[in-house]
């Protein structure tokens, strides 16, 4: 059997054109080059050079050889490069799925820090519906999702990410404007926007219902741009995301509401090991989250 290391010391002699010159580029002494490559020549039956006058000039058999070796490291080069680019960007683009409230500045902001550090990364981010995210991550569709708490999801693992309590959206010129907060008891028989049915519509209308009072809810949107796009035009007021209403360039303001409404965000992926770029981007989420003031809980 052929020893790797007398491959390498023969490669070496054929670069330097000579054993004691490969010896010297090694660092090592020459007669442990001319063992090794008389080894190697009594494993493969041949022999590779021709010596003389301080040189080693390839036999025919030994240029035949040669040119195997090259094609053969060749290929553990490339087998190399392949090991580099999982180790540092995994088999694929990194699938994130993530609800709307993040998608416009805080994953942004998170994926620039990793593109920054892996500029070769390859990112791929869907917005489904929550329970779609749940799905994917349970099922390994996507590597890490951002989320509302949902039940009876197994093969995930999920930990607090985000949690910051609901807002009221106003227009700027509206009665309710000017108070630092705005209580259940404010809103009473004031025009709402309601949400999509789900978890956080509920909290808002038992809010009400524990207060003895009945909303007076009009429009229904989904999303959070969607509600605040309808109070900028008067048709209501809305208890919103304060993550997703802060940015948007509308003519309102947002005050605290009343009782409290927490929203919170899980960070969801497989129940297997991370990879690298999962890693480091788990990281840069937090980053960006602790810049911008909230908290995981």
């Amino acid at each position: 059997m052929m020893n790797p290391a007398h491959l390498d010391l023969f490669r070496a002699v054929l670069r330097h054109g000579g054993m004691t010159r490969a010896a010297e580029a090694l660092g090592i002494g020459q007669p442990h080059v001319s063992r090794a490559v008389a080894q190697l020549e009594r494993d493969l039956g041949f022999p590779l050079f021709l010596r003389g006058h301080g040189s080693a000039v390839p036999t025919a058999e030994g240029e035949a050889f040669a040119r195997e070796v090259e094609r053969t490291y060749a290929g553990l080069d490339h087998l190399r490069e392949v090991a580099r680019r999982i180790r540092e960007m995994g088999t694929g683009p990194l699938r994130i799925a993530c609800q709307p409230s993040l998608v416009a500045r805080l994953l942004p902001r998170a994926i620039g820090r990793l593109r920054a550090a892996h500029p070769e990364a390859r990112v791929a981010v869907h917005v489904p519906a929550p329970d779609t995210i749940w799905s994917w991550a349970a099922s390994g569709q996507c590597d890490l999702g951002l989320v509302r708490p949902r039940s009876g999801h197994a093969g995930v693992i999920a930990e607090p990410f985000l949690t910051v309590d609901a807002v009221c959206a106003l227009p700027r010129r509206h009665p309710l404007a000017g108070g630092r907060a705005i209580t259940v008891q404010d809103l009473a028989d004031v025009p709402l926007i309601a949400g999509a049915p789900g978890d956080f519509q509920q909290a808002v209308e038992a809010a009400f219902r524990d207060a003895g009072l009945a909303p007076r809810f009009g429009p229904t949107a989904q999303y959070t741009a969607a509600r605040c796009g309808l109070v900028a035009e008067g048709l209501g007021l809305a208890i919103v995301d304060p993550v997703a209403a802060r940015d948007l360039a509308l003519p309102i303001v947002l005050r605290p509401f009343r009782p409290r409404l927490p929203i919170a965000t899980l960070l969801i992926r497989p129940a297997k090991p991370p990879g690298l770029l999962a890693e480091r981007l788990i990281g840069f989420l937090h980053a960006a989250r602790d810049a911008d003031g909230f908290s995981a809980g």
